[in-house]
C-alpha cells in the first residue's frame, strides 16, 4: 500500500509539472507570437488551442515510446469527456448564465461533433492507419484555416517580448518533457501495483488532471461574466485533442484500441458530444443542465472501476 501511495504522490507532482510547464509554455509562446506580429485571434487559435492539448499530447508521445499505446487512447477519450460532463457542468453550476455566441453554434460546435464521429470511425476497425493519421491531421488543418479565413482582417499590434519569455519558454519546455516521462512513468507503475489497466488510469485520473486547467479558467471566466468564452476555449480543446493528438500519437507506433475503450468510454464520448450539441440549440447551458453533466460523468467514473 505504501508502495500505491508513493507512486500516487510521483503522479500528483509529475502532472503538476507537466500543467505548471504547459502554462508557462503557452504564455511565453503567446508573447512571443505577439511580438513577431501574430493577431490575437491567431495566436488563440493555433498557440494557446494547441497548449491546452499539451499536457495529453507530451504524455501520448512517451507514452508510445514506452510501448504503452492504450495511455494514448484512453487519455484523449477520458479528457473530451471530462471536458464536458465535469468541466462544462461545474461551470454551469457557478455561472450566473451560459449564453453562446452566433460563431460557436455555426462553425464550433458542428466541428466538434464531426471530430467525435470521426473518431469513432477511425477507431472501429480496433487500429489507427498512416492514411487516418493524415486524415484527422488534415481535418484539424481545414477547422485551423477556416477559423483564420472568417477574421482575415484582424488588426495586428506588436507588443515586445522581452528576454524574460525566452527564458520560460525553455524552462517550460523542459517541464514539459520531464512532468510528461515521469507522469507516463508512474501511471505504469500504479497499474501494476493496481492490477489496473493503464487505459482506465487514463481514463480517470490522468483525464482528471489535464482538465484541472481548463476547470480553474472556467469557473474564473464564470465570476468575470465570461462563461460563453470558457465553453469555446472547452470545445476547442476537445477538437484539438481528437485531432492532433491521436494523429500524431500514431506516427510513433500503432494504437490499439481495448475493449474498455470501444465497448463503452468512446460511446459515451460520442453522446455526450450529442448531448451537449443538443444543450447547446437554445444557446445557454443552464444549472440544471450543469447537474446533469455532472451526474453522468459520476455514472462514468463508478462504470470504468465496476
Amino acid at each position: 500500500m505504501a508502495e500505491v501511495g508513493l507512486f500516487l504522490l510521483l503522479f500528483a507532482v509529475a502532472l503538476g509539472v507537466l500543467i505548471k510547464g504547459s502554462d508557462w509554455f503557452v504564455i511565453s509562446s503567446e508573447k512571443i507570437g505577439t511580438s513577431l506580429g501574430a493577431s490575437p485571434f491567431i495566436i488563440g487559435l493555433t498557440i494557446v488551442a494547441f497548449g491546452t492539448s499539451l499536457p495529453e499530447l507530451a504524455t501520448s508521445i512517451f507514452a508510445m515510446l514506452e510501448d504503452e499505446p492504450e495511455i494514448v487512447l484512453g487519455n484523449v477519450v477520458g479528457s473530451n469527456v471530462a471536458n464536458i460532463f465535469l468541466v462544462l457542468g461545474l461551470l454551469a453550476l457557478f455561472a450566473r448564465d451560459i449564453k453562446l455566441d452566433f460563431d460557436l453554434m455555426e462553425s464550433d460546435l458542428p466541428a466538434l461533433v464531426i471530430s467525435a464521429l470521426l473518431l469513432w470511425f477511425v477507431l472501429s476497425d480496433g487500429d489507427v492507419s498512416l492514411f487516418e493519421s493524415f486524415l484527422l491531421l488534415g481535418c484539424l488543418g481545414v477547422f485551423i484555416i477556416s477559423s483564420l479565413y472568417a477574421v482575415r482582417n484582424d488588426p495586428v499590434k506588436k507588443v515586445k517580448a522581452g528576454f524574460r519569455a525566452y527564458v520560460f519558454l525553455v524552462i517550460g519546455g523542459l517541464m514539459v518533457y520531464f512532468g510528461s516521462r515521469y507522469t507516463v512513468f508512474s501511471i505504469i507503475a500504479l497499474s501494476e501495483a493496481l492490477g489496473i489497466g493503464t487505459d482506465v488510469i487514463s481514463l480517470t485520473l490522468v483525464a482528471i488532471g489535464t482538465s484541472l486547467p481548463e476547470i480553474a479558467v472556467s469557473i474564473s471566466a464564470a465570476k468575470k461574466g465570461y462563461a460563453g468564452i470558457a465553453v469555446g476555449n472547452v470545445v476547442g480543446s476537445n477538437i484539438f485533442n481528437t485531432y492532433i493528438v491521436v494523429g500524431i500519437a500514431s506516427f510513433f507506433g500503432p494504437l490499439n484500441v481495448t475493449g474498455t475503450l470501444s465497448e463503452f468510454s468512446l460511446p459515451v464520448m460520442v453522446a455526450a458530444t450529442f448531448i451537449l450539441a443538443v444543450s447547446c440549440l437554445s444557446k445557454r447551458i443552464t444549472k440544471w443542465e450543469g447537474a446533469l453533466f455532472l451526474l453522468f460523468y459520476v455514472f462514468f467514473m463508478y462504470r470504468l472501476f465496476t
